[in-house]
C-alpha cells in the first residue's frame, strides 16, 4: 500500500484560496502592479476598471478581463502578422518609461516590414529592454495568429511567473516566442 492510499474515513479540509474571489483580485491586483512597474496610480485605475467590469461581466476569465481594462496601456494584443502594429505597441508601452527600442533598421521602411516576423522582433525587444532593466512577456492570447502579452521590470521575473502560474497564464520570455 502506497502512502497515498489510506483508509481515512473522513474528508480532509482543503484551503480553498484559489476559488476564493478576494484571492483572485489579490493575484489581479499583483498582477497590475507588476505590469505597471513604478506606477501604483496606473495600476489602481485598472484595478478599479477590472473590478467593475469583473461585478458586471463575471470573473470567470480575469486574464481576459485584464487584457481588456489593460489594452495599449500596460499590455498589447495584436495581430501576430501586423509587425507595424506590434512595433507601435511596444512603443506605446516602453514610451512610459521613456525608452526607445533599437529595431534593428528603419521601421517607417516597408523592406523592414518585409524582411522581419513576429518572433524577430519580440526578440529584438526583449534584448533591447532587458539591457535596460526590463523583461517583454508573451502570454497566450484569446484568439489564434495574434500576439499578446507585457512588460514588467526585470527584477520582477519571478514574480510574475508565480502571479501567471496563479492566475492560469501560460507565459513565456519574449526571446521566446515562436
Amino acid at each position: 500500500m502506497s502512502d497515498y492510499d489510506d483508509d481515512y474515513d473522513y474528508e480532509r479540509e482543503h484551503d480553498d484560496d484559489d476559488d476564493d474571489e478576494e484571492s483572485v483580485e489579490k493575484r489581479v491586483w499583483q498582477l497590475l502592479l507588476l505590469i505597471n512597474p513604478g506606477d501604483e496610480e496606473a495600476a489602481a485605475q485598472q484595478f478599479e476598471l477590472y473590478r467593475a467590469t469583473a461585478d458586471e461581466e463575471g470573473d470567470e476569465d480575469p486574464v481576459r478581463i485584464v487584457a481588456t481594462v489593460t489594452d495599449w496601456r500596460s499590455s498589447f494584443v495584436v495581430d501576430a502578422d501586423d509587425t507595424r502594429e506590434f512595433i507601435e505597441a511596444i512603443t506605446e508601452l516602453v514610451g512610459r518609461w521613456n525608452l526607445e527600442i533599437d529595431w534593428g533598421g528603419d521601421i517607417h521602411d516597408d523592406d523592414f516590414h518585409e524582411e522581419v516576423d513576429g518572433p524577430e522582433l519580440f526578440s529584438r525587444a526583449f534584448d533591447d529592454l532587458n539591457s535596460k532593466g526590463y523583461t517583454l512577456w508573451a502570454r497566450e492570447a484569446d484568439e489564434d495568429d495574434t500576439y499578446a502579452g507585457w512588460i514588467t521590470s526585470s527584477r520582477d521575473d519571478e514574480s510574475m511567473r508565480m502571479v501567471a502560474t496563479a492566475l492560469g497564464v501560460n507565459l513565456r520570455l519574449g526571446n521566446q516566442v515562436m
